[in-house]
């Protein structure tokens, strides 16, 4: 029998690596790739050259091998192929601007891009920079703020994402979950945990749900408020000096191509889960992955016919574009092989366990859930990175939700939720540089103007987390608590810090 070694804090060493270099370097492949190696050297005596040696053979090359670890990786990679396609197909653009043709006050403009977030969902860039163009005149018109766009638009990339499992953002938190339950022997499926999930997602969802509460609110607080009484007054607003980049192509093109392929996309998902047994079985993630792929990979393919019979591109050049898709995820699946690295190395060290053994005097098992959110919260917005920030704290998290005896899905949505709230707000995320892009507002204007209402989001559900951890209630009922307490701070907040908006005429 192998000999258990205890390394004590020793263990601890790959999981602050990660955080400290993420925060220092902002560079989350550099961070995990020396996390990782120095969790190798732990073992194998400080020897590099060993180490080295154990970096392929016991990490690497295993994990690239082990059970869902390939399916998850051409399932990503066929994503990242379709949501290319659907960008240029012009389909999402052209849904976006029939929606935008109703549009005649500041109530209804805000609505629309909400609308128009939430059905874009396949993409969390790709939806800012294509309802940017379509509203910012409308908004430009209707006197409201560049800022409130970028807001609406920021607040329907992720948090919408992140929700949904069949996106990036769902394949790649459930190879995570996958990974951390076949290491503790949890018998479980990624896919149905995720699903069991979403309503513990309470930032996610909270945001999502501001920006209706706002629209019909008809009040602003904060450097929004300022922003939106310039744009009503007609005087200068912080907008983006170089808005080149987002003008939309004139080719006519028919929503139909963003709607033929996601009603194929859910159609052979939905065929195949009945022929699985659906919704009478369980079925194992393994089938769910095939299901996705295959859904992807027939929808790509009806949507090159489309753009092909359309004489938008030829056959040759909607290849490239699914092939350019693929590798666009080359930089994403070189993070998650990272974290399934860093995850196996702390398995070996006994991270989490020595974790969950120096804090069971020190907390309780009911702020596990507000205590994670909050981390996630620090260190996302910090690196900028949710997906980062999953790969160092997920495994973290779960790991402390078997080892107190919390639920495992209640946890996962408090990690997730914190996580999420960096690539929100933080000004050197991607989405937030795309979404302040895509508007043609300025970064600090859309920075400063966002951050209050996702902090009451935030607050919201850290009260809430709190009060689901002390009284374990019911999650329907605690999503209609933590709506509560958003209307609370909001109108708190508008209270204290607000105006009124007023319709231009």
């Amino acid at each position: 029998m192998e000999e258990v070694i205890n390394y004590g804090w020793l263990s601890l060493i790959p999981a602050v690596v990660a955080v400290v270099l993420a925060f220092a370097t902002r560079n989350v492949v550099l961070s995990l790739a020396i996390s990782l190696f120095l969790g190798i050297m732990i073992q194998v005596g400080a020897n590099p050259w060993l180490s080295l040696q154990h970096l392929f053979s016991d990490y690497l090359f295993v994990d690239l091998a082990t059970d869902n670890n390939p399916q998850t990786i051409v399932m990503m990679a066929t994503v990242g192929g379709f949501v290319a396609l659907i960008e240029k197909s012009g389909g999402a653009r052209a849904f976006a601007k029939a929606v935008a043709n109703s549009v005649n006050s500041k109530v209804k403009a805000q609505l629309a891009a909400w609308l128009g977030g939430l059905v874009i969902f396949f993409s969390d860039s790709g939806n800012s920079l294509i309802l940017g163009p379509m509203f910012r005149p409308i908004f430009d018109r209707l006197k409201a703020s560049r800022a409130k766009l970028s807001y609406i638009l920021d607040s329907t990339s992720s948090p919408v994402c992140i929700l949904i499992p069949i996106t990036g953002w769902g394949v790649y938190i459930m190879s995570i979950i996958a990974t951390e339950f076949e290491t503790l022997g949890i018998n479980g499926s990624d896919a149905s945990t995720f699903m069991a999930a979403i309503p513990y997602q309470f930032y996610s969802i909270l945001a999502l749900f501001l920006i209706p509460i706002v629209a019909f609110g008809r009040h602003d607080f904060g450097f929004m408020a300022k922003a939106e009484e310039q744009a009503r007054l007609g005087l200068p607003q912080n907008i983006a000096d170089d808005e080149a980049i987002l003008v939309s192509d004139d080719k006519k093109v028919s929503p139909w191509n963003m709607i033929l392929p996601l009603v194929i996309l859910l159609g052979t998902i939905l065929v195949m889960f009945v022929s699985w047994g659906f919704p009478f079985q369980n079925i194992p993630g393994s089938k769910i992955r095939i299901a996705l792929t295959s859904g992807y990979l027939l929808a790509s393919i009806v949507c090159m016919i489309m753009i092909t019979a359309q004489k938008l591109m030829s056959f040759k050049e909607t290849f490239d574009v699914f092939i350019g898709g693929i590798q666009k995820m080359g930089s994403v699946l070189v993070v998650v092989v990272l974290a399934w690295g860093v995850g196996s190395v702390c398995k070996d060290l006994g991270t989490s366990q020595f974790i969950v053994d120096s804090t069971l005097g020190l907390i309780t098992p009911h702020v596990v859930p507000a205590l994670l959110f909050l981390v996630g919260v620090i260190i996302s917005f910090a690196t900028g990175t949710s997906w980062g920030a999953m790969a160092i704290l997920l495994p973290i998290g779960i790991n402390m939700a078997v080892g107190f005896g919390v639920s495992i899905p209640m946890t996962i949505g408090a990690v997730l939720s914190g996580c999420l709230f960096g690539d929100h707000c933080s000004p050197i995320s991607d989405t937030t540089v795309m979404s302040a892009m895509a508007a043609g507002c300025d970064l600090l204007e859309h920075t400063r103007t966002q951050l209050p209402y996702a902090g009451i989001a935030a607050l919201a559900s850290f009260v809430a987390y709190l009060i689901l951890g002390f009284t374990n209630a019911n999650i329907w009922i605690m999503l209609v608590v933590a709506l509560a307490l958003l209307i609370v701070f909001y109108l708190l907040s508008c209270r204290l810090w607000g105006v009124k908006a007023a319709e231009s005429k």
